[in-house]
């Protein structure tokens, strides 16, 4: 492992993908990537007596088939890594609780799917750890109560919202080589452009997106056209064209490569408002349907730019503005083992 540019970890020592596990919830489970999650629970309680129970449950389920898929037992797995959306990082600590692994908790809020596969890959990478297994998740009930209402309440919200993701992925990362590569990760600068609507996120975290692909490219002395795609976390409708415009404005056209999870995730028909957001949108999509298609030969390289709102509700009712986060990893087309 070593750094490149500012900001830019290149994994000299090559680490991989052994394995991913996706849980969604059913709203999800009818968008247009049904086909690539290993389990779509029916309802949103996931046969648990409350949202928090419901969260957790997606994590364990992500977990296990992800461990189930590569064969091995959770006893061989040096570190977890685990983040979600709620207070003190709930769910991915008493799941590891439940696991009995050594665990960090990670937050960077809807960043944190790539925040913990970068971290996890560069323990691997710099021999702290022959297997790590990382994952988040997030519930669009838990997420409503916790920064907006409760469900019950029936606020209304306006078309520029986002519809929480309710789902987990995780990923099992090792050195030993199979079809995925993860090949760097850039680690991203918390920006803050002074948006201070909580039902905007996507305006609040372009411009962390932003940076984070610019000095990418920087770092790695590439263009866009360098990858089959550069997919944001959840952007949005709203947060989506003003990426690509700053983009534009710093001579980087990306318009025929990017896409953004919270547009892919759902149809444009499911009443999402601005489309996807939380922990799980660019950690189902990437350890699904990105992986998927790398796995299939359809793309290379592929840039995942998870990006991150890191309020809080009391920051919020203290009249604070949005900082914004963005982490990105490179997963390419890798090897299997001879």
């Amino acid at each position: 492992m070593s750094k490149t540019g500012k900001q830019t970890w290149s994994f000299t020592n090559p680490v991989y993908l052994q394995s991913t596990g996706t849980v969604v919830g059913p709203m999800e489970g009818e968008g247009p990537l049904k086909d690539t999650y290993d389990i779509i629970h029916e309802e949103l309680h996931c046969g648990e007596a409350n949202w928090e129970l419901a969260e957790r449950k997606l994590m364990i389920d992500a977990v296990h088939t992800c461990l189930q898929k590569a064969g091995v037992d959770q006893s061989n797995v040096d570190l977890f890594l685990a983040g979600d959306l709620l207070n003190q990082n709930v769910t991915g600590n008493y799941v590891a609780r439940q696991l009995g692994m050594p665990v960090l908790g990670m937050f960077g809020a809807c960043s944190t799917s790539m925040e913990t596969l970068a971290t996890g890959a560069a323990l691997v990478s710099s021999g702290y750890a022959k297997q790590t297994l990382v994952a988040v998740s997030s519930h669009n009930c838990t997420a409503e109560r916790q920064f907006r209402y409760p469900t019950e309440y029936g606020g209304q919200k306006p078309s520029t919202a986002t519809f929480t993701v309710t789902g987990s992925g995780a990923a099992l990362i090792s050195k030993e080589p199979s079809p995925i590569q993860i090949e760097a990760a850039t680690i991203g600068k918390v920006l803050d452009y002074s948006i201070k609507d909580p039902f905007d996120m996507g305006t609040a975290m372009a411009p962390a997106a932003w940076d984070t692909i610019k000095t990418h490219l920087e770092d790695m002395g590439r263009v866009p056209a360098d990858y089959d795609v550069i997919a944001t976390g959840d952007l949005s409708s709203v947060g989506t064209p003003i990426l690509r415009d700053m983009m534009k404005q710093d001579g980087y056209d990306i318009s025929e490569v990017h896409k953004d999870c919270g547009l892919l995730v759902y149809h444009s028909d499911q009443p999402v408002f601005a489309g996807g957001s939380g922990c799980a949108c660019s950690a189902v999509v990437t350890y699904g349907k990105l992986v998927q298609d790398l796995k299939e030969g359809k793309y290379k390289r592929v840039l995942v730019v998870a990006t991150g709102a890191l309020m809080s509700p009391m920051m919020l009712q203290q009249k604070e503005s949005i900082p914004g986060i963005a982490h990105a990893v490179v997963l390419t087309k890798g090897e299997t083992q001879s």
